[in-house]
């Protein structure tokens, strides 16, 4: 997994809550076996037409929106079933942040462990950054994870919390498999002392 110190990028803000992950990625994308490629799916019901071409008014499809890797949402992101398939399209479009009020617990647990950090703030916080990102065209944050701060170009200091586990882990890209192989020596000397190996 690809660590995280520090990450600088455009935010796009969407302006809903209690975003599903059958909305992240709609079911009929999860007989896929592989954990990547899911990008293309992602919000497929919203970004796309029924003839297949781009829909126009949603977020991702704007022009001043291309290339965004912040996204900045409203309360419950991620409810819905436990699918770890939501992430993985996360990531793949290319998001590395996901700011919002709440976020489902599942959802929560599995973006942490495919490199995304998702950031909560109460609702007037989130209210103030959506007017940010209506004022500033093209809004860009830096998000570092060192400093457990959130800055613009425009002076805004905002501080986050983050439990210190996920935090050791995405400094270090540590998903869970990495997170044994950090006990490799441990692992082996029990194998060796139980006629593993």
């Amino acid at each position: 997994m690809k660590p995280f110190t520090q990450h600088t990028g455009l935010v796009v803000p969407m302006d809903r809550s209690d975003v599903d992950t059958d909305q992240l990625v709609p079911k009929q994308f999860l007989k896929r076996i592989e954990r990547s490629g899911f990008g293309q799916f992602l919000f497929y019901d919203w970004r796309y037409l029924d003839d297949g071409s781009d829909n126009p008014e949603f977020e991702l499809n704007r022009p001043e929106y291309r290339g965004a890797t912040i996204l900045l949402a409203r309360r419950n992101f991620g409810c819905g079933s436990s699918r770890e398939h939501a992430p993985w399209a996360i990531a793949d479009y290319g998001f590395r942040v996901v700011i919002a009020s709440s976020f489902a617990d599942i959802f929560y647990s599995n973006s942490f462990k495919n490199g995304i950090l998702l950031i909560r703030f109460p609702e007037e916080t989130i209210e103030k950054l959506f007017a940010r990102a209506a004022a500033v065209p093209g809004w860009k944050l830096t998000v570092d994870l060192e400093k457990m701060l959130i800055t613009d170009d425009g002076g805004l200091e905002l501080p986050f919390e983050l439990d210190e586990f996920r935090r050791n882990c995405l400094l270090n890209g540590l998903d869970d498999i990495g997170l044994t192989l950090q006990k490799e020596d441990a692992i082996l000397a029990w194998e060796k002392a139980h006629g593993v190996v």
